[in-house]
């Protein structure tokens, strides 16, 4: 069964490592925000340099009540912090967990970091955590992370049409993506390769 709830901790790599998020954390997602200017992308949930505290509170929160694990991203080896993702969704009793609320300073896209950060969250995941299935879900109209989920070897289980609200107002069709237990030999042994074509 899925330890729960799961314990805050660091994952850490030659390319980035994945740290418990904290409130001190906030002057340096503003900053990584804005690289990029990630909160005026209409189709993603990136936090405005205003908002941010409040999204680490309730990001928090979320880790209180048990279904969140949220971590910030920091770039390595230069040790800066480029952005944020989180275990969410968490379902002990279906040992299940979505991937996601992953967003990166533009300096640190279409680089290693978010393969590696993939392969330590799935890792710990799959062989930790003993779940059965992790998600992905992203915007339909986010053409990027569809193609990055994608590439780590997910599967598109489907979309759920006008599943939310987007902050501008427009419905957002949700896509959803996963990887299952018995596939996650295969995807790591991809995110591996992919990784070791990179150093």
């Amino acid at each position: 069964m899925l330890a729960y709830p799961p314990q805050a901790l660091r994952l850490s790599g030659s390319h980035v490592s994945l740290e418990p998020l904290t409130l001190d954390h906030v002057a340096d997602l503003q900053l990584a925000a804005q690289d990029g200017e990630l909160h005026r992308h209409w189709y993603t949930f990136v936090p405005s340099p205003e908002a941010t505290e409040a999204w680490v509170r309730s990001a928090l929160a979320l880790q209180d009540q048990g279904s969140a694990l949220p971590f910030v991203v920091r770039r390595q080896p230069q040790g800066d912090v480029v952005g944020s993702t989180r275990y969410m969704n968490i379902e002990r009793d279906r040992r299940r967990l979505e991937i996601g609320t992953t967003w990166y300073a533009q300096r640190a896209q279409r680089s290693a970091l978010n393969t590696e950060a993939k392969l330590l969250l799935l890792t710990h995941a799959f062989e930790q955590l003993d779940v059965i299935a992790v998600e992905f879900r992203t915007h339909f109209m986010n053409f990027q992370s569809r193609e990055a989920i994608l590439k780590l070897g997910a599967k598109q289980d489907g979309i759920l049409r006008n599943f939310t609200v987007s902050p501008n107002g427009t419905m957002r069709d949700t896509v959803v993506f996963s990887i299952i237990q018995s596939e996650w030999p295969t995807v790591k042994a991809h995110l591996q390769y992919r990784l070791s074509r990179t150093r």
